[in-house]
């Protein structure tokens, strides 16, 4: 046989146009095609959360009924946890770990494609309940019983989405582990590799743990409602608090899964802007990978108002604060990692420093919610709702931003516009602010979350977040421009794209060398 290709053979390898994406085996593809399917997923959440926000401008009921705002809620959580943060991170990997590790693509290419592609008929399947009998699913993200029973023709068809979004995450999960385990190069042993990779590695395991556990839990719900069972029933001996421990356990990890890689994300990056190794690498594997154990011992500090014995309570409190120790180890390396550094505030970097004060903010109401008798004056409000989503915007969002910042220069070849890139950062921390700071307040003042409608005293603090989240929503769109005007040309990217990074963490030779930034001569 000839060694020669021909050019029919050439283009059998590199198929055009839609075949392209719809069997690529390519990593760098799919990541894009999780991305992309992640950016579209982003816009159908927030335009979700939009409702939600105008419907609470004013107290009332002004635009939609009861059930659709409860719809929405649910909807709106779904989509953006399984439909975005999760996918983007996702995608981030599949760009990202071949080439931190120096493998040559993901280990299992086909099963790549698969995992990916299962993605937009679970989304389908979802939103197609919003347009069945009785509407979408109503329960809130939790799905809690007996109230999500109660959802009409759509139940079966959120069920089975549900597990189809799992199944995406496992076999994501699995390819991210035989990829980090079997694929590195030669000397890239596991305490040089990028903390990305790390991250990615110990948020792989946590997914293939957890999972299954909330697709045991679904299906459960499932028989409850067509084939008799009892699980969840009071009436038929059942226990509605069991579903709480049992989704919580899924639950508690999974908000782990949504923001370990962002801390990969940010020790990238950093390092990268301050031109200095990172602080205490070893110390920020291990702290990563205490996050991961204590996560599964917590969960039920969600469930404080349940009626649980004060043993139960006590443990659980103390577990929750224990989570701070390794969380506060990470931002005081990464401070440290930026002290006396030669920093430059490019728009990755802009993101990355946000990231720690609005996380750190998310972190500390955390705290305050894992203070048991503290915890039964906040449960339920809108003091929850702003805990959660100072991690979850400006910590998950913020990074996967900030990643696309960092590395679409690497991808596209061209440099992006700094100065809409600045302009966006402002937008989205000013409107994020906006939006969710004021919650604290409505909350501690007693406000429900889940509610349409609300007291007349908490008019003006809803008509702040409702402001800014339009905001929010609008700067959005500034960044959908930029990253389509990069990859359709603009200035060229130089091989060494940050000015003073002597390349990237994952352009470096294997092994790398101990400090991959020049920073001043060096001292003999």
């Amino acid at each position: 046989m000839s060694a020669v290709m021909t050019s029919e053979d050439h283009h059998e390898e590199h198929p055009k146009g839609i075949s392209r994406w719809l069997f690529t085996t390519n990593h760098k593809d799919i990541g894009t095609l999780y991305l992309v399917f992640s950016l579209i997923m982003f816009f159908v959440g927030g335009a979700m959360a939009l409702v939600i926000r105008a419907e609470l401008f004013q107290p009332g009921i002004q635009f939609v009924d009861p059930q659709f705002f409860n719809s929405m809620t649910t909807m709106h959580a779904l989509v953006m946890i399984f439909g975005v943060v999760m996918p983007a991170f996702t995608g981030l990997a599949n760009w990202l770990i071949p080439m931190m590790v120096g493998g040559p693509d993901m280990a299992l290419p086909r099963m790549n494609n698969w995992s990916f592609w299962i993605l937009p008929f679970a989304f389908t399947m979802l939103l197609s309940t919003l347009f069945m009998d009785g509407g979408g699913p109503a329960g809130g993200w939790t799905l809690y019983p007996p109230l999500v029973l109660q959802t009409g023709a759509a139940f079966p068809f959120v069920i089975f989405a549900i597990h189809f979004m799992g199944l995406s995450s496992i076999m994501g999960a699995i390819n991210v582990i035989a990829t980090i385990l079997n694929m590195r190069a030669p000397g890239m042993t596991l305490m040089k590799m990028p903390l990305f990779v790390w991250t990615w590695l110990i948020t792989a395991y946590l997914l293939i743990a957890v999972m299954p556990v909330l697709a045991g839990s679904v299906t459960m719900l499932l028989t409850d409602k067509f084939f008799g069972t009892s699980f969840f029933n009071a009436a038929g001996g059942g226990d509605p608090v069991m579903f709480q421990h049992i989704f919580w356990f899924f639950g508690h990890p999974e908000v782990y899964i949504l923001i370990l890689p962002s801390f990969g994300v940010v020790s990238s990056i950093i390092p990268t802007f301050a031109r200095k190794p990172l602080f205490g690498y070893s110390s920020m594997v291990y702290a990563t990978a205490s996050i991961a154990f204590l996560s599964f011992i917590v969960w039920a500090h969600h469930m404080f108002t349940v009626g649980m014995p004060l043993a139960g309570e006590l443990f659980f409190m103390l577990a929750t604060m224990l989570i701070a120790v390794p969380t506060g180890v990470k931002v005081f390396n990464w401070v440290a990692t930026m002290w006396k550094g030669s920093m430059t505030f490019e728009t990755p970097m802009l993101f990355s420093i946000a990231f720690i004060i609005l996380f750190t903010i998310g972190g500390f109401s955390g705290l305050m919610l894992a203070i048991t008798p503290a915890d039964f004056q906040y449960h339920d409000t809108y003091f929850v709702v702003a805990h959660f989503h100072y991690v979850l915007v400006p910590g998950s969002i913020f990074a996967i931003i900030a990643a696309v910042y960092f590395w679409l220069p690497k991808w596209t070849g061209h440099m992006y516009n700094e100065t809409l890139g600045k302009a966006h950062f402002w937008l989205s921390t000013i409107f994020v602010n906006l939006t969710f700071f004021p919650m604290h307040f409505v909350g501690l003042a007693g406000m429900p979350r889940r509610i349409p409608d609300y007291n007349l005293q908490f008019t003006d603090y809803n008509m702040m977040a409702t402001v800014g989240a339009f905001g929010f929503g609008l700067a959005q769109i500034v960044f959908v421009y930029l990253v389509v005007q990069t990859i359709r040309g603009g200035k060229k990217a130089t091989d060494q794209v940050w000015e003073g990074a002597e390349g990237l963490e994952w352009t470096l030779p294997s092994p790398p060398p101990y400090h991959s930034f020049s920073t001043a001569p060096e001292i003999k």
